[in-house]
């Protein structure tokens, strides 16, 4: 045991709703940790553990300023890091290897309290963290297609083709993004536009936690699902608020949807 000792964690996240969530389901989850900050960027982040020395750091990925890789990188090796990411296939492969602590947003109850396990462990029998050069490493080779590059920017508005025109979109008026051939359509309430950047581009320059891919053709705006089906053999379903058709979330995405 830990002999009394305060444990303290840091939670980072540029979503101020889903870091008060995290910090919600914390306290209940384990009500003796102390939350000893939260930052709302990377270098906030990295001014909170230089300030607190917490014994955890829960790093939102993508963040302003610096990520949330680059934090964990200039940190102490004495940190213990949990990563909260809308990343899945690539990036969870690399954390699934390394035996680092991850949590796949949204947050659910389950994976957190596996997570919470884990780290009362280690903090509390003084473990080390684990190692996080080589992780680090791997995903520094796939930030070009996380969109974890320097400079990275979201898109706000998308030039498509319509016809024989030339539209200028706003992303939040995207219901869902489909590969279609060298294109990509974009579908919005009031139809359908062609533009040529390639999805899995695209996907590294939409904003994670409000677009979700849910098949490996298919990115879908949060903000445009009206409601989730799930039928007896487990496959997801979404209907949109603004479209009559519905959009089909394949088997690897669906444990994303499971409370909602």
């Amino acid at each position: 045991m830990n002999g009394g000792r305060r444990i303290t964690a840091i939670i980072a996240d540029d979503e101020p709703r889903l870091a008060d969530y995290l910090a919600a389901r914390l306290a209940a989850l384990w009500p003796e940790l102390v939350i000893a900050g939260v930052a709302a960027n990377g270098p906030e982040a990295k001014a909170l553990i230089d300030a607190e020395a917490p014994d955890i750091a829960f790093l939102d990925i993508r963040m302003p300023g610096l990520t949330g890789l680059e934090v964990a990188r200039s940190a102490g090796a004495d940190l213990h890091v949990v990563f909260v990411t809308a990343f899945d296939q690539y990036a969870v492969d690399a954390f699934e290897r390394a035996a680092v602590d991850y949590v796949l947003k949204p947050v659910t109850d389950e994976r957190l309290a596996q997570t919470v396990a884990r780290l009362r462990k280690r903090v509390e029998a003084a473990l080390p963290a684990p190692a996080l050069g080589g992780l680090l490493a791997t995903l520094a080779q796939l930030a070009p297609q996380l969109g974890l590059e320097a400079g990275t920017e979201r898109l706000a508005w998308i030039r498509a083709s319509v016809g024989t025109q030339v539209k200028l979109i706003a992303v939040d008026d995207v219901c869902y993004f489909q590969a279609n051939d060298k294109y990509t359509s974009v579908f919005t309430q009031e139809g359908e536009a062609l533009i040529r950047t390639p999805l899995r581009e695209l996907a590294s320059q939409l904003d994670p936690n409000r677009f979700w891919q849910v098949h490996r053709g298919t990115i879908v705006n949060l903000a445009h699902v009206a409601t989730t089906t799930r039928d007896l053999a487990g496959r997801v379903t979404l209907a949109l608020k603004t479209r009559a058709e519905t959009v089909a979330v394949s088997r690897a995405f669906a444990h994303r949807f499971r409370q909602m």
